[in-house]
């Protein structure tokens, strides 16, 4: 009986620790993404790597996987960038999962407008 019970709660966990445990984000304008969520959060980073490649040795720059896209829809309402704090968009996931994130050592992570104003990263 309690293997019965462990291999149930083994088998469930999945489905509620992803709502229980996962960080809450402050999606900006969010919507419509160009993929399902959960297919994202799995293929983000090799959707992106793929679009470098083709926008640096191919120099295709008009796809739906572009990082400035991804910005421009979830970048905060509050200070249109993805990182700065735990519950920006991308930098509240990566310090969830423990990963370092170095996009934004040369890409902008601020929304457009917010680069035409004049603020910085």
């Amino acid at each position: 009986m309690k293997v019965l019970l462990l291999s149930f709660l083994l088998a469930i966990t999945p489905v509620w620790a992803a709502d229980v445990f996962a960080p809450k984000l402050d999606i900006g304008k969010g919507g419509q993404c160009v993929e399902e969520p959960q297919w994202m959060r799995k293929n983000h980073m090799k959707v992106l790597m793929h679009q470098r490649d083709e926008t640096v040795h191919q120099g295709i720059r008009d796809s739906k996987y572009s990082l400035k896209n991804c910005i421009e829809c979830h970048a905060s309402t509050k200070d249109n960038s993805v990182i700065g704090r735990a519950d920006s968009f991308c930098e509240g996931c990566h310090r969830f999962e423990a990963v370092k994130i170095d996009c934004f050592e040369c890409h902008s992570s601020k929304r457009r407008p917010a680069l035409v104003q004049g603020e910085s990263k």
